[in-house]
């Protein structure tokens, strides 16, 4: 038995009713809330509660895509070797993202990994760093560009002495350290390597096990 539509009621067009269903009208009131683009200020940044990935750049709110699986395992694995590495240094601290790092005054990134020594405690805040000894960014696949290219002249800029590259779609464990004003490669190393720092002597991670990370 078929059930006839009420007299004088037409049904909307399916394609109509699935797209209102499917791509609500975003509340565009809610962005007047905040600063226009280029124009944000540290003091915004900080004033930022979220649990997404976002960084300031140039007045600009940068947000970044959440971490998938091997990211993920890869980012827990070299902060839990790094942190058993230090542990002879009291005040060394090392954070995972979304932690900030403030390279200069309107710059702010999130390393994948951070380690700051206990000789430079003082640059150590709540709410972010002011530079960091060590850094390790995890490549991401939505744009390359930004690990490889992008941050690389600004964690020299800052005095960074240390810069892992982990490439997981090459299965490449780049590691620089600070010459002067820019990066100079201090090993390149594939599946098999053991990549080396050069900042802490000793501290080692096999290329292998990081890509088999679970």
């Amino acid at each position: 038995m078929t059930i006839a539509d009420p007299p004088g009621l037409s049904p909307l067009p399916e394609t109509a009713a699935s797209t209102a269903l499917a791509a609500p009208e975003p509340m565009w009131e809610v962005a007047k809330l905040f600063p226009p683009r280029g124009q944000w200020t540290e003091d915004d940044y900080f004033d930022l509660e979220t649990n997404r990935l976002v960084e300031l750049s140039d007045g600009c709110i940068e947000v970044l895509p959440m971490h998938p699986r091997l990211h993920q395992a890869i980012l827990i694995l070299m902060c839990t070797l790094l942190r058993a590495f230090v542990t002879s240094d009291e005040d060394a601290c090392v954070l995972v993202s979304a932690f900030s790092v403030r390279l200069w005054p309107g710059k702010v990134r999130q390393p994948d990994v951070l380690y700051l020594s206990g000789r430079n405690v003082r640059r150590q805040h709540q709410t972010h760093w002011d530079g960091a000894d060590l850094v390790v960014e995890i490549v991401s696949d939505d744009d390359r560009r930004r690990d490889l290219e992008v941050k690389r002249p600004e964690y020299a800029e800052a005095g960074i002495p240390e810069y892992w590259i982990i490439d997981p779609l090459l299965r490449r464990v780049t590691v620089l350290r600070l010459d002067g004003d820019h990066y100079e490669p201090a090993g390149e190393y594939a599946p098999g390597d053991t990549a080396a720092s050069v900042l802490l002597p000793g501290f080692t991670v096999g290329v292998t096990d990081t890509f088999n990370a679970r």
